[in-house]
């Protein structure tokens, strides 16, 4: 069974998140916004892809506040963990942020909140997988 990593400040949206994948997508879940956690289940490979949320209001490292664009950056540049799939998850979805954080972040998805069609999260997840 393949793992997802949801790294998300909000417990609705990750509740929410959690219970699609796991329902809808035979996906197992983990989640934190823990970075140390996020970090470290990458370079473990505990989860084969992670759905990242752009702001995150709590996620500090090395004593610096950091946001998922940030961590994404720092996952993509390590080459322990640069070949794990990262997708975006983001309210901020006006016209040009899919591409500005694409390519802010070397991210290899950008899924926008809220998540409407449940299938669509799923297949847009599942596609990610077939590696």
């Amino acid at each position: 069974m393949k793992t997802v990593l949801i790294v998300e400040d909000d417990m609705i949206n990750a509740r929410v998140f959690s219970k699609i994948l796991t329902k809808r997508g035979g996906l197992a879940v983990k989640h934190t916004e823990n970075v140390d956690e996020v970090m470290r289940i990458a370079q473990n490979r505990e989860a084969d892809i992670i759905l990242m949320d752009v702001s995150l209001a709590h996620s500090v490292y090395e004593g610096n506040p950091v946001d998922g664009i940030k961590i994404t950056q720092m996952l993509k540049a390590d080459p322990a963990t640069a070949n794990l799939p990262i997708i975006l998850v983001t309210a901020h979805a006006m016209q040009g942020d899919r591409e500005n954080f694409l390519q802010q972040s070397g991210a290899d998805g950008y899924i926008s909140k809220p998540v409407v069609d449940h299938q669509q999260f799923v297949d847009d997840i599942h596609a990610m997988l077939k590696d």
